[in-house]
């Protein structure tokens, strides 16, 4: 580790990182933006899934201020965040095939939807095995993954693939395998993760696209306030009505 302080070093992978994403996924995140404004504006609805860590840039892009209302998190008992006890058991499940089809068959998704799949290695069976079933039930598929760990780990899936091999769009996170940026000759592992920084943003710039490709076309994007604001409640209850069929937070 070089001169510097632990954070600012951490502060400057994390810049890094961004900077990397922002200039080499610029195409990608566009691509992504305008399918998910595509899908909108032709009736379909809008769904993230992440599993263990991976579901926290999923959530933080469902039901809050500045965010699209329609993205709705698809969701399953024990593969959201570490809530699960023991938490080790979460890991498990990401392995187990056809979960992700029992996952979907409980769903609102369908065809015409689009479904965002967060998974930092892409490898293990559930993301795989969700974004091969989504696309055969007719939904868009947007994987957020590092593609480096489909080159220097193996799959965990029966086919031997990972999840950036079935999907309409790819955005490369750029994470490096093990997700750790940080390393001391005083701690024998290396240390402080970046992933979700780098992912939540990467999701953020994609529904900014969104919102702005919107409003270009001269539709209204359906846009959340928050609550702490004057007058926020209000403007949310008339973007709940308007698209209550579209969104499944709420009910």
């Amino acid at each position: 580790m070089s001169d510097g302080t632990p954070a600012d070093l951490f502060f400057d992978a994390a810049i890094g990182l961004l900077q990397r994403v922002r200039d080499e996924e610029a195409e990608a995140i566009t691509a992504a933006g305008t399918l998910l404004a595509d899908t909108v504006a032709s009736g379909g609805r809008l769904f993230a899934f992440g599993a263990g860590h991976s579901s926290l840039a999923a959530q933080d892009v469902v039901y809050r201020a500045g965010g699209l209302a329609l993205m709705n998190l698809l969701a399953a008992p024990g593969l959201v965040g570490v809530d699960v006890m023991p938490a080790t058991l979460g890991s498990r499940l990401e392995r187990v095939d056809g979960l992700a089809t029992a996952v979907l068959d409980t769903s609102p998704l369908r065809a015409g939807d689009a479904l965002v799949i967060i998974s930092l290695s892409g490898r293990n069976a559930l993301p795989v095995e969700m974004a091969v079933e989504a696309r055969r039930r007719g939904a868009k598929v947007i994987g957020v993954t590092s593609v480096a760990y489909a080159t220097e780990t193996t799959s965990r899936h029966s086919s031997g693939t990972y999840l950036k091999d079935h999907c309409d769009i790819v955005l490369d996170s750029k994470i490096a395998v093990g997700d750790a940026e940080l390393t001391l000759d005083t701690i024998p592992a290396p240390f402080a993760p970046a992933s979700t920084v780098v992912t939540s943003a990467l999701l953020q710039a994609v529904l900014a696209t969104t919102a702005a490709t919107l409003a270009d076309r001269g539709t209204e994007p359906p846009l959340l306030r928050s609550g702490n604001v004057d007058g926020g409640h209000e403007w949310n209850a008339r973007v709940f009505e308007e698209y209550r069929d579209r969104i499944f937070y709420q009910h």
